[in-house]
């Protein structure tokens, strides 16, 4: 439920009304620039959200392709002998479009295969260790764009459910309380106007000696 708003009667109330009014305006208008701003941020980043998972995928499929041929020629031995005992590093890089913090983009620091490590014993598993860090990649930066995404999306949402508030609810109501204040200090004044104009038109008394 909300709480009824104190408004000071008379003038005063009125230019409160009307101050509120156009603040609740200007600041629609405001909103609904940030809105259309989001917007056209949210379709990039999906754009490259997209265009990012379909090259994870690729690539993911290529690695797997490529270890199926390894594992066939030589057996899961020499996966297990050819494994690399170091991880990859991933990290991600920040930046702000009005006023939402998302990734921009990765540092991928591939994992190292140290001297005494054994090198994969064929081929195809030499083609599949490439790809499949290609592809590890590739997920960092599909994972740094899709939360982007999400992240300039909810804030666009939030915006536009502030924006229709203004608009629907916040600034008609404002409206028709400053139209109420208007009415009311005309009909003031008129009244005033009134009783001024009887008490000229009423004779004085004459005094008694």
């Amino acid at each position: 439920m909300t709480r009824a708003r104190r408004v000071p009667p008379g003038r005063a109330g009125r230019l409160r009304l009307r101050r509120n009014l156009e603040v609740a305006l200007r600041g629609a208008d405001l909103l609904e620039q940030k809105l259309r701003i989001l917007r056209g941020r949210q379709q990039s980043l999906q754009e490259t959200e997209e265009s990012a998972r379909r090259a994870w995928l690729e690539l993911l499929a290529d690695a797997e392709t490529w270890l199926l041929k390894g594992l066939v020629t030589s057996g899961e031995g020499a996966l297990e002998a050819s494994a690399v005992a170091d991880r990859a590093d991933v990290t991600i890089e920040w930046t702000t479009s009005m006023g939402v913090r998302h990734p921009s983009g990765v540092v991928w620091t591939p994992a190292a295969r140290s001297l005494d490590e054994t090198a994969p014993v064929n081929t195809a598993l030499a083609r599949a260790e490439a790809a499949y860090r290609e592809a590890v990649r590739a997920a960092a930066d599909y994972s740094a764009a899709r939360t982007a995404s999400r992240l300039v999306g909810a804030e666009a949402e939030r915006t536009r459910q502030r924006t229709r508030a203004l608009r629907r609810h916040w600034i008609p109501r404002l409206t028709e309380e400053l139209a109420a204040a208007d009415l009311a200090l005309e009909q003031s004044e008129h009244e005033d106007l009134i009783r001024r104009r009887w008490a000229a038109d009423v004779p004085a008394r004459p005094t008694t000696p």
